[in-house]
């Protein structure tokens, strides 16, 4: 009988904020900034004798976010030194929160959190293959820092992704953080274990330097995998409690380092700066009014008022931009769903496909979306949709049309429709003579059809449309058909 092997996974992500300034100084936070160590000043190079100073929007965004999940907010906090040694930190320690996190609790996606807290980034080291140099860069560092746990609960690769999904899409509700991987303003870590007994936990293996969603996943699968591997074959090779690498490449993991434990970055709190009392200052009150609408109320309230289909929730959650448009588009619909969800549905397929036709984005992430690149108003694009709707358009017409009112940025829908010869024709009278003339021209398929053989009748009606060049309206064709075939 074949052993149950139980997976645990635990998160710490790290997202960057978005504020003007670094964490503890006045240097520019800029992290589209290309030429090296620019945004640099004496404080976060650690010249001696500078003394640090709290960023206070820093702080708002942390408090922000513990809202958001529905952590408990600490009133007393203090900043921690972490010393270790590397050329990334030039003061030879980080500022960092040990004892006393911003937030403890709260949860995302129903995966509890542990805490969130605030600490200054490191700078950014890299290697030249031309010259076989390594360089640093310190323009990120010293930028504020969110870090977040999670409590060991998660047991798949998919849950772990979605997580990760969720708080980029909430930092960016938070305006906290755009949170892009690619850029490494938010980079995963995956703590993960396999265990034979549901009771108890594996080895602790940690992969760091996880840069997108999919190298969470994959690197989670490889990492349970190979310890499940290792457990059944139960060969004398132990798994080893390390740090690991994720090599895209390859698409497998690889050893860096033995795990270190807390007691080897010796903390104590900063001596520089001064302990936190939330309550005392003025600008952390009445955080929890300023909210927006979150993610999760949106996909709630999206799904109940709208009927939409979960893919397209997913989409407008995403991209907000997209939501506003839709929104604004249905403003003046009144209980008719139908024209609802065709008006979702031409959002979600067409208008993103001119988007990426256009050339605004080629990634799966469309944050580069925004009213100018959706080019057409919400009020133009409704005429449209009620057009489609009421039946004066078919579907090729109304792809026709909505691809010439993006490329001209807008315009009449009627007018553009009727130029473009798509409005469908839908006079009676008219129709018969089209259909008249389909059933002169082929005598053979009418009596085929008065023969019992009613797949021709969709020969017929393929002759019927191409007459109409395409602008027949379908429906009152076939009725128009079939009477004159009895």
């Amino acid at each position: 009988m074949a052993i149950k092997f139980y997976p645990t996974i635990g998160l710490e992500i790290h997202a960057e904020f978005r504020t003007k300034t670094k964490m503890f100084c006045n240097s520019k936070n800029d992290p589209d900034e290309k030429r090296p160590n620019v945004n640099i000043c004496p404080v976060c190079m650690a010249h001696p004798g500078t003394l640090p100073v709290i960023n206070k929007e820093a702080v708002k965004h942390v408090l922000r976010a513990g809202y958001a999940i529905g952590g408990k907010i600490a009133d007393f906090t203090e900043f921690d030194r972490k010393n270790y040694f590397y050329p990334d930190i030039p003061k030879g320690y980080q500022i960092t929160q040990y004892k006393y996190p911003l937030v403890s609790g709260g949860s995302i996606n129903n995966v509890l959190i542990t805490r969130i807290h605030l600490e200054e980034d490191t700078a950014k080291s890299f290697h030249r293959e031309n010259d076989g140099n390594s360089y640093v860069d310190f323009n990120r560092a010293g930028v504020p820092l969110m870090e977040l746990v999670t409590e060991p609960v998660i047991k798949s690769a998919k849950e772990a992704g979605d997580f990760a999904r969720e708080l980029q899409t909430l930092l960016r509700y938070l305006g906290a953080s755009e949170a892009n991987m690619e850029k490494g303003e938010m980079r995963v870590e995956a703590n993960i274990s396999v265990s034979a007994d549901p009771n108890k936990f594996g080895t602790k293996v940690e992969v760091k330097n996880l840069n997108s969603f999919k190298a969470v996943e994959k690197a989670i699968e490889f990492e349970l995998a190979r310890h499940t591997k290792l457990l059944e074959e139960n060969k004398g090779e132990e798994i080893i409690q390390e740090t690991r690498g994720w090599d895209e490449f390859k698409q497998v993991t690889f050893s860096q380092r033995k795990k270190e434990s807390s007691h080897d970055y010796k903390y104590f709190p900063d001596p520089d700066l001064p302990k936190l009392w939330i309550s005392k200052v003025k600008e952390f009150n009445d955080l929890k009014e300023s909210l927006p609408e979150l993610p999760k109320d949106k996909r709630e309230r999206f799904l109940s008022n709208y009927g939409l289909r979960n893919e397209a929730v997913e989409l407008f959650i995403n991209e907000r931009a997209l939501a506003d448009f839709f929104e604004k588009a249905i403003a003046g619909v009144k209980d008719t769903k139908d024209l609802v969800v065709l008006t979702a549905n031409y959002i979600t397929s067409d208008i993103i496909a001119l988007i990426k036709k256009a050339g605004v984005t080629n990634t799966d992430e469309l944050n580069e979306i925004n009213e100018q690149t959706i080019r057409i108003s919400p009020e133009s694009y409704l005429a449209l949709m009620e057009m489609i709707f009421k039946g004066e358009l078919s579907s090729r017409g109304a792809k026709d049309t909505l691809a010439k009112m993006y490329e001209l940025g807008g315009g009449d829908a009627k007018k553009i429709a009727e130029e473009l010869g798509a409005i469908q024709k839908s006079d009676v009278g008219e129709l018969k003579k089209i259909v008249a003339e389909v059933l002169n021209e082929n005598p053979d398929m009418v009596a085929q059809y008065k023969a019992g053989k009613v797949a021709v009748l969709q020969f017929l009606m393929g002759q019927a449309i191409k007459k109409t060049k395409g602008a027949g309206n379908p429906k009152i064709l076939t009725e128009v058909l079939l009477e004159m075939l009895k």
